[in-house]
């Protein structure tokens, strides 16, 4: 059997958390944060956890995550 080979745009976003969970960053806070909420800001700091449907579509892209 061939390798199979993972997406390179979702193995620099997504990582896997010790319970088995993806996990990824908060996105819109790189440029004109001064027109944003500092609550939005706020939140975004950090990482947080996908959604069951969304991490299946992300263990699709990364084979070898998939344990």
């Amino acid at each position: 059997m061939p390798k199979l080979k993972t997406k390179s745009g979702a193995k620099k976003r997504f990582g896997r958390t010790g319970n088995g969970k993806i996990k990824r960053n908060y996105g819109h806070k790189r440029h004109l944060l001064t027109n944003k909420s500092k609550q939005g800001k706020r939140l975004r700091r950090g990482t947080t956890t996908l959604e069951k449907g969304d991490s299946k579509l992300v263990l699709s892209y990364m084979p070898y995550l998939r344990g």
